[in-house]
Order: structure tokens, then sequence, then C-alpha cells
């Protein structure tokens, strides 16, 4: 039996149900054995279980409420829902869902997060929003402490944070500005650290290549100014570092009909 892959992509979509169309073209370009969905801005009992099951997706987790966020996984691959992460901030807002897929080997965690956007006023005093993102950062930043991935394990989602030089357009430009400030990118690499997390993108493209998955809505036209920012990560364990064999990214679908500002993210995994 020869080695197998395992394709695992992130997506801020930006509402599922009123994407779900734009849902069958990313399967089509990338065909992802997990999809793993932020802003899906739906509550469970309308999520378009159907729509997905007819995409070849029979695996759901959903975590989802009126109007705002909402996390959801998507998959091919059986897995066992994963319930011992707290409520973040005591909101119960729907920013994190879990599961253990099953794999070669032994099961993956999976982890799917949507990090707060922190609002345009980076100071936590003048700002309640920028104040829960930082709070939502240093919580699961101790979660992940006492959860410390040290078996096999991927983490992704729309962070909200481009914490590198060359994950932004402009790094001078954008370190007064919510998702590139010094707080924001020292926080999130220091959870990355006690995580123990490769960031899998950056493994596979280091800097000083730029890197990005989100273009503003804000820009006339956004290929033509490409001021990107990655806002979109992927973790993994270093046991899984190994079994990465590429990433891409569908930049593509920011110019589809009614698009996200995300675009979709995926690494390859063999085994």
């Amino acid at each position: 039996m020869g080695p197998s892959m395992l394709r695992i992509c992130t997506w801020n979509i930006n509402s599922v149900r009123l994407r779900l169309p734009l849902l069958g073209d990313l399967v089509r370009e990338m065909n992802p054995d997990v999809i793993c969905l932020q802003e899906t801005k739906c509550p469970d009992e309308f999520f378009p279980h159907e729509g997905i099951e007819a995409l070849g997706y029979p695996n759901r987790a959903i975590r989802g409420m009126k109007g705002y966020n909402g996390v959801a996984i998507l998959s091919r691959v059986p897995f066992r829902e994963l319930t011992e992460g707290p409520d973040w901030c005591g909101k119960g807002d729907c920013r994190h869902v879990g599961v253990a897929l099953e794999a070669p080997g032994g099961e993956i965690e999976l982890h799917d997060f949507y990090i707060p956007a922190g609002g345009d006023i980076p100071d936590r005093d003048l700002n309640v929003k920028f104040a829960h993102k930082l709070d939502f950062l240093a919580e699961v930043t101790a979660w992940n402490a006492g959860h410390r991935a040290d078996r096999r394990a991927v983490l992704v989602g729309d962070l909200n944070i481009a914490p590198l030089e060359h994950d932004v357009w402009s790094h001078k430009q954008l370190l007064k500005i919510v998702s590139h400030t010094p707080i924001e990118c020292q926080t999130l690499l220091n959870w990355q650290k006690v995580g123990g997390w490769v960031d899998a993108i950056r493994y596979l493209e280091p800097e000083p290549t730029k890197v990005y998955t989100w273009w503003s809505y804000r820009a006339r036209d956004w290929e033509a100014a490409d001021k990107g920012r990655r806002l979109d990560h992927v973790w993994i364990t270093p046991d899984l570092v190994p079994n990465l064999k590429g990433y891409r990214i569908l930049k593509p679908a920011r110019g589809w009909t009614q698009a996200s500002d995300h675009v979709p993210v995926m690494i390859e995994m063999e085994f």
C-alpha cells in the first residue's frame, strides 16, 4: 500500500450560507480532505448540511451563532469531536472547534480558531474589542501551555494577526494598524512558542518572500494594489514536519463573485 495524502484547508468564508456555491468552487480547485471554516455566521440549526454533504464531506463539527463568528470542520476523514475546550473569555461566541482525525499512525488533533479582529484602535483602554483580542490570546496561550501539542496536532484558522515583517505589504506603515502592531505580533509568536508549534507556511515559504491571505474590501482594485496581509495560518507539531509536502494559497478566490476578503490556505501532508 502506497503513501496517502492528507490535505487540510482553512478559510474564513464570511457566511457559509451566502457562499455555499463558492465552497463548491474551493472543492473543485483544491480537493481538500478537511476544510476548516471561520465566520460561518450561522446558527447550528440552519447550517447547510445537505449542501455540504453533496460536496462529499459527511463528517462535520460545527459551532455557530446568528450573524457573527462561527467555526466548522468539514471532513471526508472520520473524526471524533473534542469537547474539552473552554468557553473563551466567558463569551460563548463560537470561536473554536476541535476534532481528532483518523490518520495512518494514529489520530491527529485538529483545532480551528477564529481570533477576535480587535477593532480599529490598538489600545486596550480605549477599545474593548482590542482588549478582548489580547485577553483571548492570553487565555488561549495559557490553555495551550497546559495542553501542549506533544502529540501530532494541527492548528488552523483566521488568527487575525500578520506576525512577521513580510506578512504585510508594508511593515513600517502597518506598525500602528490592528493586526500588525508589535504587541499583537509578539503575543501571537509567544502562543506559537508556548504551544510548541511550527508555522507550516513559513517553514515551506520562508521570509523575505511576501505571503498574503487577505485583501481588504476597501481596496478598489485589490489585485493591482496587492496590499495584503497573512492573517490565516496553519501550525503543526514538529513531529509532522517530515510529513509536510506542500502548501497552496488560492489567491484567485479573492476575485470570485461575492468573494470573501480572505482566501483558502491549504497544506498537504504525506503518510
